[in-house]
Order: structure tokens, then sequence, then C-alpha cells
């Protein structure tokens, strides 16, 4: 009911201005014709003290439509406000929900984004109507003639703009979209800085930072390219009937239209429509598109809590008549660098769920290559990578840590217990997963030294084995089906290698091991082998009859053990 009081309010302070615009240009009409042009100034003088009257009503008016503009905003606001808070809150205490890295950006900038856009909205359009209804009326007044000479172009360009409306804001929803990806690429960074030096992943970090910067430069350009649509919109509907009355002059003369009549259609247009037009055009082009955009990100429903009981899983397998697919590789070239000679080049690779596979070849070859792009922390050049039968472009972080587990050559350990080191990547592992873990991988001799599981650890105090060995039983607890070594048991010695692959493997899940131990890439079902300009792939016995550098690294192998 307070609504529709304000609204009363505001639409009568707007017919007042509906007036104020009708009685400037006739004022000015009717001071040239019946004043000036029949040589009584004093009636011109009248006429244009009316004008000016008029123009000084606009004070008040400005003053009561600003002050009933707060009852229709404020309530936006708060309504806004309170649907971020309750949000924010629900993520952060509901199981499973973590951290909303947008909220802090949804209470105050878009909620501002929202009232500044819905305020400027209410303006503009407000004006418009009651100016465009006060200047028809003037033109009809003055001579019916030039509402044929104004109103073709004033439909032309508002035609225009209104076609431009939905990509205008398809093109403010991609620049919202990249504006918050830079936000969450900015605090992933942040939090994962000592992980990302620890595994070597600085150059696949900057390199998902700058597209991420590249994505919010190019939607902000395509921004720029609707405002000059917008800006030729205007000209066309509030610029043009200027000339066309200029350019009709001599024909509406002849038609019987009076000089002051002209002027005062002149007045109408420059005065009222045309600034009417510009601040409407601008207000819908910039701030009606981002209120749309921003109103639809800020009600959105929060996305559905998950259990902290059931661990994050990758998505269901495929009924495809065959075994289900883990990672697949179709094509994939990958360099470092522009112009860098392609590490791996049409690379074909698929990996049935549930398999073991080890990768092969000489240094420096590519084996890394191909887990970091599995990985997705490497995007390929060209090609496609899917995990689960999903594209890895299309996971955000926090889904590839379900899906998969990348253990660098380089364990990381941070100073806390034993205990928390394990469940790094599932920190609701219970008791009886962690005891599961130190069995599999016979880690009981590390529990021992080091004091306890729940013993803090000392990271410079621990062996380069005795961190690989806390990283792969942090792999062996986490929720991930895929688990990616990267020479991660190089410092381990064989037995150990031995049975930790063993615990690996028997895990539900698929396990890939950059392997250097011939006794590791045995213990494997199908062998990757990498020589620089393709890759063969099969089984042991199936490498030794085609793959000539196989069978030299197996004698290469067989040299070291003796």
């Amino acid at each position: 009911m307070r609504r529709k009081g304000v609204l009363a309010k505001l639409a009568a302070w707007s017919a007042a201005e509906s007036a104020q615009t009708f009685l400037g240009g006739y004022c000015v009409a009717r001071a040239l014709d019946d004043g000036f042009l029949r040589g009584a100034p004093s009636t011109g003088l009248l006429w244009l003290a009316g004008a000016a009257v008029a123009i000084l009503f606009g004070a008040p008016v400005v003053r009561g439509v600003f002050a009933q503009l707060p009852h229709l905003t404020e309530p936006l606001r708060d309504q806004l406000v309170r649907g971020s808070v309750v949000r924010a809150l629900h993520t952060a205490t509901t199981t499973g929900g973590g951290v909303d890295a947008t909220a802090v950006s949804r209470l105050t900038s878009q909620t501002e984004i929202a009232r500044d856009s819905f305020a400027g909205l209410v303006l503009a359009t407000r004006s418009f109507v009651f100016v465009a209804v006060g200047a028809f009326v003037g033109l009809l007044s003055l001579a019916p003639q030039f509402l044929l000479v104004v109103l073709p172009p004033l439909v032309l360009g508002l035609a225009l703009f209104s076609a431009s409306l939905r990509p205008m804001a398809r093109a403010q929803h991609r620049y919202l979209d990249a504006d918050e990806a830079v936000g969450r690429r900015a605090e992933l960074t942040r939090a994962a800085l000592r992980d990302t030096v620890a595994c070597g992943a600085q150059e696949a970090t900057a390199t998902q930072n700058r597209r991420a910067v590249d994505e919010a430069a190019a939607a902000q350009r395509a921004l720029a390219r609707w405002a000059a649509v917008r800006t030729f919109s205007v000209a066309t509907a509030g610029q043009l009937p200027v000339l066309l009355l200029l350019a009709a002059a001599p024909w509406l003369l002849r038609q019987g239209v009076t000089a002051g009549a002209v002027v005062g259609a002149l007045t109408y247009v420059l005065q009222s429509l045309l600034p009417a037009l510009h601040t409407l055009m601008t207000v819908l082009g910039a701030a009606g598109a981002r209120l749309f955009v921003v109103l639809d990100r800020l009600t959105r429903p929060p996305p559905p809590a998950r259990s902290a009981a059931t661990p994050l899983a990758p998505p269901a397998p495929r009924r495809t008549g065959r075994a289900a697919t883990a990672l697949e590789l179709r094509h994939v070239r990958a360099a470092y660098g522009p112009g860098a000679r392609p590490v791996l080049d049409a690379l074909e690779l698929t990996v049935e769920q549930g398999e073991h596979i080890a990768v092969v070849g000489p240094s420096g070859i590519g084996k890394s290559t191909v887990l970091h792009v599995a990985a997705g922390m490497l995007t390929p050049d060209r090609g496609d990578v899917r995990l689960f039968g999903r594209a890895v472009t299309a996971c955000p972080p926090s889904e590839l840590t379900a899906l998969r587990v990348l253990i660098p050559q380089e364990a990381y350990v941070f100073t806390g217990t034993l205990r928390d080191n394990l469940r790094y990547l599932r920190p609701g592992a219970d008791r009886s997963a962690v005891a599961r873990t130190v069995d599999a991988l016979a880690l009981e001799p590390l529990v021992d030294r080091v004091g306890g599981l729940d013993r803090t650890l000392t990271p410079d105090a621990l062996s380069l084995g005795e961190r690989q060995l806390i990283a792969l039983g942090r792999a062996h607890l986490a929720p991930a089906q895929l688990l990616l070594l990267d020479e991660a048991t190089c410092h381990l010695d064989p037995v150990a290698e031995a049975t930790a692959e063993r615990g690996l493997s028997t895990r539900p899940g698929t396990l890939v091991v950059v392997a250097h131990r011939l006794s590791s890439a045995l213990r494997a079902d199908r062998i990757l082998v990498l020589d620089g300009t393709r890759a063969q792939y099969g089984t042991h016995d199936e490498l030794l009859e085609r793959s000539a550098l196989y069978r030299d690294l197996v004698g290469h192998w067989g040299q070291v053990q003796v």
C-alpha cells in the first residue's frame, strides 16, 4: 500500500514535468509569432517570461521526484543485502559448503550496482515518458506536420537500440562473470601459493591467471563495442530529427507552418526530447543491462549443500557397453611458450577406470607434461582432455580436486601433525580411514619414528623419502578416483616403492605413474612409451615386440639393477 502511494506521488510530479516541457516550446513559438515577429515585443517578453517560469518550476519538480526515489530504491537494496547475507551464511555453515569467494562482491559492489542502476532506470524511464508526452502534445498543437518529420527517425533509433539490448545484456553478463573469475583466480592463487611453488606449478598457474585477465579484457572490449551502437542509436533518434526539421523548413513554411512554430519544434527536440532520449539510452544500455545481470546473480538460489559424510567423487560413468573411461587425451599438442617445439604432439591416450598405467621415456621427453595436462594444470595448445567424460577446461578447481590428485617428485609437507598432513585432501577422514592408509602403505615405521600420528612434524627433519611417503599416503586417503604420480616414488627404495604402488593400485580408482624403474612399469596393466615423435601404448610383452625404445629402456634398467 505504501508503494502505491509513492508511485502516485512520483506520477504527480512527473505530470508536472510534462506540463513544464509543453510550456517550454509553446511559449517560445508564441513569443515569436504573437510578439516579436508582429512588432509587439512586450507580448513576446510576456510569453518568454512564461517559459522562464516553467523552467524555474523545474527545480521543485526535480526535488519532489528525488524525494520519492529512496522509497523505491532503499527497500530493494535492503532486500538484496539480506539475501546476500543469507546466501553467504548458508554456504559457509552448511556441511561441505565451503567458503563463498564471491560473497563480498555480492554484498558490496554488486548490491550497490543494483541499487544505483534501478534508481537510474526509474529516473530515466519516467523522465523520457513524461517529457515525450509533453513534447508530442506541444508539436501537435503547433502543427501536425512536425510529427511526420520527428517520429520516423525517433522510432528507428529506438528500434535499433531495443534490438541491441539483449546482446548488450549478454556482454554485461560475460563481463561480470570474467570479473568474478579474476577475483576467484586471485583468491585461489593466494591460498595455494605454497602448494604452487612446492609442486612447481608457477607457469601453469600464471597461464590460467593470464587467461582469466585476458577474458575480462575481451569482455570489456565487447561492452565498448555495444556502447558505440548505443551512440549511433542516440544520433539516429535524437539528432537526425533536428537535421530533418531544418531540411524540411521550406516545405513546412509552404504548408502554412509559422516560423515561430518551427523554432518551437526545434526547442522541443533540442531542449527536451534529445536530452531525455540520450539519458534513457545511456541508462538502459549501461545501468539497465547491469541491473538485469546483477539481479540474476543476486537472486540465484545457493548451490545445494553436500554431505560431509560423502566424499567428493567423480560423476557416474556413462553406460557405453565398455569399461568406463577415467582419462582421455585426444590429439593433444602442448608446448611451453609460443613458437617453442611441442613437447607433446597429436598424443592419443585412453585410460579406463581401475587401470594401472605406467608412462616411460627418456628424460625431458614429456612424461611430466602428460600428467600436468591430464591434471588440468597445463592447458594444451590443441586437443581435448577429459576426466570421467568431462572436459578438464569445464571443471572449476574444486571439482578438479575431487576428480584427480597429482603427486609431484618434490613432495610438500607442512608444519602440523602427521594425521593432518595425511588428511590434507580429505579433512573429514576418520581414524579408521587413516589407519587403513597407514596399513596399506606400510607407514608404521614412519609413524613410530616421528612419535605418532598426532605429533607435530618438522618438515626439515624429514628425509626426501619420508616426505614422499606422506604425500603418497595423502593420495591414498584422498577421495579422488584418479591418482597421477609424477616420479613420486623416486626417493624410495625398491621395496618401499613396490609396497606403495601396490597399496595405491588396490585402492578403488585409476593409477597413472611416471616410472623410473623397470619394476614399476612391470606392475602396470599397460605402458605408454614416449619417444619424442610418437607414442606407443600396450602391455610389457607387446611393447618388447614393437618398440625399439622400450627394449632399450628395459636393457638400461637391467644394467642398472646389475
